[in-house]
């Protein structure tokens, strides 16, 4: 194996603050500005959610700024202090960078997440290289993404290694041909674990390690 790709939430980071953010901080705040009880958001903002998953707009914090007129990156500053490391993802990081393997972070997470994440929590220094699904315009659940990460990062997909939380994430890298695809049972660290049959799975990373 000579190339390691690893996505950031889910599996580096604690999806936690994810999901606390987009279920309970942001229904409190847009529910504040219209009049509303989080409940009451929250059964407003479900469906808009719903119709984006699995696209590029989902990740954009731009679009959900303008969609619900909130400053989206200011409010993830307010609860920062939730971004967590997942526990022995350090450990393997520095494992891999040892290996002399190359090591390249993939996420659909746009540029402002990206770099407060970046930023609280210094995981960048252990990357050969960082790259977001909005440079290529496509997120990593489709073929476009793979296709364009072949073009612009050297690797072969027979000797790469995806560990991603994403099921349609490690779905379309399979499809590509990323012969070692590793689905995350525990990308939050609040909830239980998940049964994973579809890919070799892992609790944590060191489990790879081994």
């Amino acid at each position: 194996m000579r190339t390691v790709f690893l996505d950031m939430d889910g599996t580096l980071l604690d999806l936690h603050f994810d999901n606390y953010f987009w279920m309970e901080h942001i229904p409190l705040r847009f529910g504040e500005l219209h009049g509303m009880d989080s409940r009451q958001a929250m059964a407003t903002l479900l469906p808009r959610f719903r119709r984006m998953e699995g696209t590029l707009q989902w990740y954009c914090l731009d679009y959900w700024s303008r969609e619900l007129e909130l400053d989206i990156v200011a409010l993830k500053r307010e609860v920062r202090h939730l971004i967590r490391i997942l526990p022995h993802a350090e450990e393997f990081m520095r494992s891999v960078r040892h290996s002399g393997r190359r090591l390249v972070l993939v996420t659909n997470a746009h540029a402002d997440a990206l770099s407060l994440k970046l930023e609280h929590t210094g995981i960048d220094r252990y990357f050969d290289r960082i790259i977001s699904a909005h440079a290529f315009g496509t997120p990593k659940e489709t073929a476009g993404f793979w296709c364009s990460l072949r073009e612009t990062e050297s690797f072969d997909p027979a000797m790469s290694l995806l560990a991603d939380d994403s099921l349609p994430v490690l779905r379309a890298a399979r499809d590509y041909g990323i012969r070692h695809t590793i689905a995350m049972r525990r990308p939050d660290s609040r909830q239980p674990l998940r049964q994973i049959d579809e890919f070799p799975s892992v609790e944590t990373l060191v489990e790879l390690m081994e």
